[in-house]
């Protein structure tokens, strides 16, 4: 049974930083793409950031880019989430995923991880 497990979500101030991390089982990371969404109160889901299977290649949203960094340890089948110069906006369920195919919708998610941003 494939399972995807985030944390490290919580409550930070305008400016500051959080890691979060996505724990995987049930299957091979280093077989999927990985990637981060997020949902607003009242929004739609949203892409953040998505990750090769190697980690070598990284793609994010405009409006995180230079901010957000994801990475992946494919021994420990764990993908992170590093979020620095945190906004008010940046308020979301963070959503870990994972897809067998390099397009086309995730096979799988976690169940989120809250950030909370206060200004």
């Amino acid at each position: 049974q494939v399972q995807l497990v985030e944390s490290g979500g919580g409550l930070v101030q305008a400016g500051g930083s959080l890691r979060l991390s996505c724990a995987a089982s049930g299957l091979t990371l280093s077989s999927y793409v990985m990637g981060w969404s997020r949902q607003a109160p009242g929004k739609e889901r949203e892409f953040v950031a998505r990750i090769t299977r190697s980690g070598g290649r990284s793609y994010y949203a405009d409006s995180v880019k230079g901010r957000f960094t994801v990475s992946r340890d494919n021994a420990k089948n764990t993908v992170y989430l590093q979020m620095n110069s945190l906004k008010p906006e940046d308020t979301a369920s963070y959503y870990c995923a994972g897809s067998r195919y390099d397009v086309g919708e995730y096979n799988y998610w976690g169940q989120g991880t809250q950030v909370t941003v206060s200004s």
